[in-house]
This record gives C-alpha cells, structure tokens and sequence, in this order.
C-alpha cells in the first residue's frame, strides 16, 4: 500500500495588512501588463525551507523540530521592501518583494529550522543562501517593456511591519487552476 506523501514546506505567513499592501502592489504590476501568473493574495508568505514530497508519517517529527526551534526564538518584526526578480529585471522569471527589516533575525530563524531538519534527516541542504522574499508572480515567457519599466519604478516600493508570532508548516496540493495551501500546524514563538 503507498504512503500518503505530501508536497511540504516552512513559511511565516503574512498579517492582513501586509497581504492587503502586497495584493495592491500586485494589482499595480497586473496593470502594466505581460504575462504573469499572479499568487493569489491569500497565498502570499515567505517561505522558508521547501521539503519536497513528505511522508505524512514523518510530518510529526518535523512539526515537533519546527516547535522546538519557534519556542526558542524571541519575537520579532519584518518589514517588506524593495521589488525585484530572479534572476534579475532585466529577464524577470519570479517577480518578489525583499524583507529589509528584521532580515538577520529571519535568517537565523531559517538557519535553526534548517540545522534541526537536517538532524531527523528531513531535509537536504541547498547549495544558494536563503535569500528572505515574497514571491508577487511567475512571468510566462518574456516580459513586457511595461513590466520591465514597472519593477524598476516599484523598485524602492515599501510594504508594511509584522510581528512574527509563529512559523507555519504547511502543505501545498499543485491544481488546475493553481496551488492550494494548507496550514498543517502553527509553531508559535517564545513569548516574552
């Protein structure tokens, strides 16, 4: 019999404000036209380690290292600023928004979660640094100058200041018309 597998990643999710600023910003984007495939506002999150097809036996042990490592860590705040793409604006293919504040302390967040999957054997190392985003959307083909020229004046663009009150490990289930995410569980921070 198979197992169910699940395609599993760790992101911290967004508050409603930040969504609403990011949705906006998308919106003016879409306005410039090209073809994008946009994520859809309630999908918009940072993601901080991608696992891959999981066991859903082994989901436990990860939501246990994910917890024992949120717990750990004191609260802080994240500010979203500075749009951009990869691999870069002139051949835009993923079209993100940077975090600026609290950037250090999110990288070490993801640095612990990392070091503690690595220890139960649930993830793999990846070869290029985390690199904390927002991903707005994905350009099909080749951008439009109208695009181009967009990012570049959006490229000092500033979202707004989150708490960081937990980390989520969640599911991704690719459909027709699209990814849908689920929350599989919410490892809270320390609270001081």
């Amino acid at each position: 019999m198979a197992r169910l597998k699940l395609r599993t990643f760790i992101a911290l999710p967004l508050d409603d404000a930040q969504r609403r600023r990011v949705a906006s910003l998308q919106q003016e984007l879409a306005d410039a036209g090209g073809d994008v495939k946009w994520v859809e506002p309630e999908n918009l999150h940072v993601t901080m380690l991608f696992l891959g097809q999981v066991d859903a036996l082994e989901l436990v042990e990860i939501c246990r290292a994910v917890r024992g490592v949120a717990g750990a860590t004191g609260p802080f705040s994240v500010g979203a600023g500075g749009v951009g793409a990869f691999p870069n604006l002139r051949r835009p293919r993923t079209l993100w928004i940077g975090v600026e504040e609290g950037r250090e302390e999110l990288v070490a967040l993801h640095d612990q979660i990392e070091d503690a999957l690595l220890k139960i054997g649930a993830y793999r190392r990846e070869e290029r640094e985390f690199t904390p985003h927002i991903t707005l959307g994905r350009v099909n083909g080749d951008a439009s100058p109208a695009l181009r020229e967009a990012l570049k004046r959006e490229a000092d663009w500033q979202g707004s200041t989150q708490s960081v009150p937990e980390v989520h490990v969640m599911s991704s289930e690719l459909t027709p018309d699209g990814p849908r995410y689920n929350v599989v569980s919410r490892e809270k921070l320390r609270v001081e």
